[in-house]
Order: C-alpha cells, then structure tokens, then sequence
C-alpha cells in the first residue's frame, strides 16, 4: 500500500534527487499531468501491469503544497499522477500512448471545462529513455492533429503526493469519468 507523506505547516526544503518515493520492487516510474489528476489516473489503473498509482503535484516551485494553493495558482505545480509499473507486462510506450490518448494535448492550461496552469499538459521523464521515448511519441502524435501539440516534456522533480481523498477519487466514488476531453 502506498504511504502518503502527512502534512505541516512548516515548508520543508525541496528534497534532491533521487527523488523520494519507492514503487514495488522492479517497477519502473513515470510521471504524467493531463488535466484533473482524479480522471487521469483512473485511466491508469485500468492497464494492465500498472501496479501502483498516486495522485499528487509536481514541477512546481512550492514544498509540500496543498490542493488548496495549487488551485490558487500560485505555486507552479501540475495536477499529475505518478506511475508505477512493470516494464515485463507495459512498455513506457504503451503508458505514453494512452496519456495522448486521455486528453487533449493541443490547449495550453486547459482540459474540457478545467482551467488554469494546473491542468496543463505534461510529461515528467526519469531518464534519458523516457525523455527520448517522450519526444519521439510527441512528434508521431503530432502527425495526427492540425493543432500544435504544447504538452511540456520536463525532467521529473519531487513529487508530493495530494491529500488522501484525492487518492483513488472516482474508485472512491463510483465513478469512471471526471472531465470532458474536447478535441
């Protein structure tokens, strides 16, 4: 079961890498923002090989930051879902495949009805490989879209896991589906 840092009010500094959290043992990470993190990581789940998910905020400026303030918009960070999977069983490929394929990776701080920096678009790559698989399925989805692609593709950096409702949300409540994906 995945561990969730608590909070408090004292920031701590930005840890450095690697970063903190460790996925089950010969897991691989990956790290992707598609707009609101509750859908995003639903779809996630559903691969197979997939073995763990959380929902959380990164490639922002502020330590430890709350839904709260990440929502204000002021602390740089995306809503993004961290990966954990099995590289036996679910290529990096397959996982970039189905990012494309979740939202839409043409508007800037938007996805459906979300607005705001938070909702961006974003691949957060932990090696040399992820990087270069990144770009490359960036450019072959470009291929198929008159609009520009503006997903940022950015080394990963800490990761902070939001608060413990927001984790599983839609499972949670019943639900499969959080946002509208307008193309």
């Amino acid at each position: 079961m995945l561990k969730l840092r608590s909070r408090t009010a004292a920031a701590r500094p930005e840890p450095a890498p690697p970063f903190e959290g460790h996925g089950p043992e010969g897991a691989e990470r990956a790290t992707f923002a598609a707009g609101c993190f509750w859908g995003v990581e639903a779809a996630f789940r559903q691969i197979n090989g997939v073995l763990q998910t959380a929902v959380g905020y990164t490639g922002g400026h502020v330590p430890d930051p709350s839904y709260g303030r990440v929502c204000r918009g002021r602390t740089g960070h995306a809503e993004a879902v961290e990966v954990w999977f099995d590289p036996a069983q679910v290529s990096y490929a397959e996982l970039l495949r189905t990012f494309w394929a979740i939202h839409n990776p043409t508007t800037r701080n938007r996805q459906g009805f979300d607005f705001g920096s938070q909702y961006r678009s974003a691949i957060f790559y932990h090696d040399a490989g992820q990087q270069e698989a990144a770009i490359a399925s960036r450019d072959a989805e470009q291929q198929s879209l008159r609009r520009q692609i503006v997903t940022q593709i950015t080394p990963a950096s800490a990761f902070y896991p939001a608060e413990e409702y927001h984790q599983r949300y839609l499972e949670k409540h019943g639900r499969t589906a959080c946002a509208v994906t307008v193309r």
